[in-house]
């Protein structure tokens, strides 16, 4: 049958008895099966952890920059580890590191959560963030509400502003006579 309809005969379960074969076209079905692998594959989505070292005497800029960074991290679903690192007497103001890691939970708070909170290890302390779904969600949505608020509070503010440029000759008029007297 299968010779007649141009198709492999391909045993299915040969352990059965008797034998379960299957008249189909095998190159076909091979193709298809890499595709959904294929497929599956591209679906999944690979989770790395980043890291990203600060030190207790950290500069704004580098703080901002190295911020910014975790947060696109977060943004492309990244698990991001921070980590404080402690040198000499710096490990006896814990409070230093915490407060560097609950500026950098504040600021990255639009695209990610806190995991696992601050812990001291040795001369380290460290934090996971992990990226947040919902608020990124929200952030997108967010950005148009903004501009359209930013929009309709700068007609509001531009009226009185006009309102003050055409008074503002008459008060300085008002205060000339008073200033030479």
């Amino acid at each position: 049958m299968a010779r007649e309809l141009d198709l492999d005969l391909v045993e299915v379960a040969g352990q059965a008895t008797p034998p379960v074969v299957k008249i189909m076209d095998f190159g076909k079905y091979k193709y298809e099966e890499a595709q959904r692998a294929k497929e599956s594959r591209r679906k999944s989505t690979n989770i790395s952890i980043k890291e990203m070292k600060y030190r207790p005497k950290i500069g704004q800029g580098d703080f901002d920059t190295k911020t910014r960074k975790v947060s696109e991290f977060l943004s492309d679903g990244h698990k991001v580890k921070i980590t404080i690192m402690f040198r000499g007497r710096e490990v006896f103001h814990p409070e230093l590191g915490a407060k560097i890691l609950d500026s950098i939970a504040e600021q990255v708070a639009p695209v990610g959560k806190v995991e696992t909170h601050a812990r001291l290890d040795g001369r380290n302390m460290t934090m996971v963030l992990a990226p947040d779904k919902r608020a990124q969600a929200a952030a997108k949505r967010d950005p148009q509400r903004d501009a359209a608020r930013a929009a309709s509070a700068a007609a509001a503010d531009a009226a009185p502003a006009v309102v003050d440029a055409v008074a503002a000759p008459a008060v300085a008029a008002e205060a000339g006579p008073r200033d030479q007297g």
